[in-house]
């Protein structure tokens, strides 16, 4: 394949095969600790730390390398006192009526409810929008590729980065999220795509017992 003429060469570390495995069962190891986190800590955690896995959310590929997504990281206590106040508002409906029987059975044992402290307690709340499109001069609206896919994958390499740094995170969806367009007065190509409180977890955090698939249950090799 000849290069195009403007296209760099590859920065590429290669490792032995040894190395490599290490490396693999390392970062299994790191990030099967990882757990979502409903009960906060209100100690500050510093703008930059967050920034930073936002840069390292925005490497992640993306349908012709638009990048569609904008990250809103919110601080403001009354801000995030708005958001809490409109997302409990759906979560009361859809723990009122929205959701199915069998779907509130599937979160009986994660003892959820309508009511979601640590939209206030977190230190930070990062939105994630997906933009549908970029709006050019003259109006032109240039569509973006593969929205979904590549602002799933930027998130969750912010999740990763997040707990690679000492941080805990939870996604929370409190469908429908159309309010976090108006508190947050994005642009009409830019759609929500999770609500991500972020912090340290609370002295007293307890987590449910979960258990992962086991890895038979996931891979299907084709050797």
């Amino acid at each position: 394949m000849v290069p195009a003429n403007d296209h760099l060469p590859l920065s590429f570390e290669r490792y032995t095969e040894t190395a490599m495995m290490a490396r693999a069962r390392d970062f299994h190891r790191l990030m099967d600790r990882r757990r979502s986190v409903r009960h906060f800590s209100p100690e500050p955690v510093p703008f930059d730390l967050v920034a930073e896995l936002v840069r390292t959310a925005s490497t992640a590929p993306s349908g012709a390398h638009k990048q569609p997504w904008t990250f809103c990281v919110v601080g403001d206590p009354d801000l995030k006192r708005r958001i809490r106040v409109a997302a409990e508002e759906e979560e009361r409906a859809n723990y009122g009526g929205r959701m199915s029987d069998e779907w509130l059975k599937d979160l009986a044992p994660l003892a959820t409810d309508a009511e979601k402290p640590f939209l206030e307690t977190a230190p930070w709340l990062v939105v994630v929008f997906k933009r549908a499109y970029e709006e050019e001069a003259g109006g032109h609206k240039h569509p973006n590729y593969y929205v979904n896919e590549s602002v799933g994958i930027a998130t969750g390499l912010f999740l990763a980065a997040a707990h690679n740094a000492g941080l805990a995170t939870l996604t929370h969806t409190p469908s429908p999220m159309n309010f976090l367009v108006r508190l947050l007065e994005r642009p009409a190509n830019e759609r929500p795509f999770l609500l991500i409180p972020v912090g340290l977890p609370a002295p007293d955090c307890h987590v449910p017992p979960l258990h992962r698939k086991p890895l038979e249950a996931v891979l299907l090799p084709f050797l």
